[in-house]
């Protein structure tokens, strides 16, 4: 069977494994392919570079084995290689990935208009959107403000069914709802395979819902829930305003809850705060326990970008991991966006990662500002060789006050524009969040450094002294 392998075969085996692993994934590490030779066991293939080779071997070499086997089951050994003449094949020799993704896309949204609905059918008629490898708690890592939700998920998985039911976490976009959603879906799976357990968003439930008024199958929908043993939807603020869809789901969720299935629920506010929702319905969510979510803080934010740069085997410096962590105060999931982005171009264009393109990249996420008057080389400059300690010792000698004056509470006048100063400076020259500015004068929270930074922006507009001193700081400082 094996020396029917092809070109076309391997064709068939890349496409396999795009299905399975994520687009960016795939983008980034899958780029050509070439079939270097048959045996009755074993196949070479050729990639273009040893990133590639060492990259697809390490990562995804199970995932290319599987999807071998599932059509060429002799075939038990897969040799990934450096193809030296890849770039000089004719095109019907080799696999281009771009074009390849190019077409699945394709097909994908014509499988979405015929309404076919990607996940794993748990009940007949209810697909739920389980399982994806990378949600596990081996990869999540924990904060201060994520302690509670953890350790709530774990008592879920170790007691469903009893503890804590339901459980309703919220919080922002990015801070790992849908990690931990999907982690206790899987993780009951696994230990309970005889258990139904459907994971779903509030977006996919109205779309199921809507059809089920369509087809006049209402009541065959409630009925497969009721056959379901863990219930799992995520961002249940979606829901807002679909009065019908809200009486359904409590309906299904008081059929559950009687039954004593297990309930997990996400949402981006607490259920007292969904005022969109129907009051009953609110007051369903707030049955069980309710957990907040956090913003993960500054050493939290390094953690998390040093450990999947590492999970992805991407060499980054510590002034661009410290920079991106000082920046991107709140999304995890945009931390990860940017990671991706600079594997891609070191990838495809072999672009290295600088804090000036970072910075750039920021800039035009709008997470930091880069005033169009000044070069951007000279600010990631100042970034580099201007730290808060030179800062702050330049602005007290500007102004001929202690740096103990300045840094502390007191609401003197002569004290407070240098204070706003110093502030500012750190913010639009420094890029240092308010949350890291507020620690270093005396622990303020980020609300007034926030106010101090407005304020001195309006004097500033009004007072031309007070934007020449600044000015003059900033000579000093050279930023």
């Amino acid at each position: 069977m094996s020396q029917n392998f092809d070109i076309s075969s391997l064709r068939t085996v890349i496409e396999s494994v795009a299905s399975t692993i994520r687009k960016q994934d795939f983008l980034t590490y899958f780029k050509r392919f070439s079939l270097l030779g048959v045996h009755d066991t074993s196949i070479q293939i050729g990639v273009g570079s040893a990133f590639h080779r060492d990259n697809i071997t390490s990562k995804f070499y199970t995932d290319i084995k599987n999807a071998v086997a599932l059509t060429f089951p002799a075939i038990d050994t897969i040799d990934i290689v450096v193809d030296d003449t890849i770039d000089l094949l004719p095109p019907e020799k080799t696999i281009d990935c771009r074009d390849l993704f190019q077409n699945l896309s394709k097909q994908t949204k014509k499988e979405k208009i015929h309404g076919q609905i990607h996940g794993v059918e748990v009940v007949e008629g209810i697909n739920s959107r389980l399982i994806n490898e990378k949600y596990s708690l081996k990869n999540f890592i924990v904060w201060p403000g994520s302690q509670l939700a953890h350790a709530a998920s774990e008592a879920v998985v170790r007691n469903p069914w009893s503890a804590y039911n339901p459980l309703f976490l919220y919080g922002r976009v990015g801070l790992g709802k849908t990690h931990l959603l999907q982690w206790i879906g899987n993780a009951i799976r696994e230990k309970q395979r005889d258990k139904k357990v459907i994971y779903t968003t509030a977006d996919r439930f109205l779309t199921d819902y809507v059809a089920s008024i369509k087809w006049r199958s209402v009541d065959k929908l409630r009925d497969r829930y009721r056959g379901i043993d863990v219930l799992i939807i995520d961002d249940v603020q979606f829901l807002a305003g679909k009065k019908s869809t809200q009486e359904e789901l409590y309906n299904i969720f008081n059929i559950l809850y009687e039954s004593g299935k297990q309930i997990v629920l996400s949402g981006d506010r607490p259920p007292q705060e969904l005022t969109e929702l129907e009051p009953r319905l609110q007051s369903r969510f707030e049955w069980g326990i309710t957990v907040d979510i956090g913003e993960p803080d500054y050493e939290t934010r390094l953690a998390i970008l040093e450990e999947k740069a590492r999970a992805k085997q991407f060499l980054l410096t510590p002034e661009i991991t410290e920079f991106i962590a000082e920046n991107v105060t709140w999304n995890v999931r945009t931390l990860e966006g940017i990671l991706n982005q600079m594997i891609a171009e070191y990838d495809l264009r072999g672009i290295t990662p600088t804090l000036e393109s970072i910075s750039i990249k920021l800039s035009k996420l709008s997470i930091i500002s880069l005033p169009e008057s000044v070069n951007t080389s000279r600010v990631i400059r100042s970034v580099q060789h201007c730290s808060y300690e030179d800062l702050i010792q330049t602005v007290s000698g500007h102004f001929g006050i202690e740096i103990q004056a300045l840094l502390s509470e007191d609401r003197k006048k002569e004290n407070m524009i240098p204070r706003q100063v110093a502030m500012f400076l750190l913010k639009t020259r420094l890029h240092f969040t308010y949350e890291r500015i507020g620690n270093i004068f005396s622990g303020r929270n980020h609300t007034a450094v926030m106010y101090s930074c407005k304020k001195l922006e309006s004097i500033m507009k009004k007072d031309q002294q007070i934007a020449y001193e600044l000015s003059s700081i900033r000579e000093k400082l050279g930023i």
